[in-house]
């Protein structure tokens, strides 16, 4: 009798862990699962990137819209945005700041493009990010375009 509870003992003991085929199986269905569902989140980390530059060119656009009622026009000049920060000594009217923070760089890490009269909006300005090539005048630009600035 003590024989055959030692040989259950035993049969219990090798059953307790897994085998390496059981463990390589789940690392395979783990390894199937996410690379179905990684490419689907995948494509949300550029969505989310491209509304941030959009929301952020909004931003813009509601601050230069207060500083042309102030000033009686948009700034000029490449530091254009700047000039929502700080007044520029030839404009009269500044009442500025008038963004919260500095000028932040787009999604990508690139600054954003600023241009009175603009090309895309000759009546206004232009705001564009280069979107994730980082290249101006490609597809993948972001910019304020079709908003009527005026």
């Amino acid at each position: 009798m003590n024989l055959k509870n030692s040989k259950q003992c035993s049969r219990i003991s090798s059953r307790r862990g897994f085998t390496l085929v059981e463990l390589l199986l789940v690392l395979v269905i783990l390894g199937i699962l996410a690379a179905i569902v990684v490419p689907k989140f995948g494509g949300r980390t550029e969505q989310a990137r491209q509304t941030a530059a959009q929301t952020q060119i909004s931003t813009f656009g509601t601050a230069l819209n207060a500083f042309e009622v102030d000033t009686g026009s948009y700034p000029r000049g490449q530091d254009g945005l700047q000039q929502l920060l700080v007044a520029p000594p030839d404009i009269t009217g500044w009442r500025g700041p008038y963004l919260m923070s500095d000028i932040p760089l787009d999604p990508w890490g690139h600054a954003y493009i600023y241009e009175f009269p603009g090309r895309l909006n000759p009546n206004g300005y232009d705001i564009v990010s280069m979107g994730p090539d980082g290249q101006p005048g490609t597809p993948d630009d972001i910019a304020n375009a079709g908003i009527s600035t005026k």
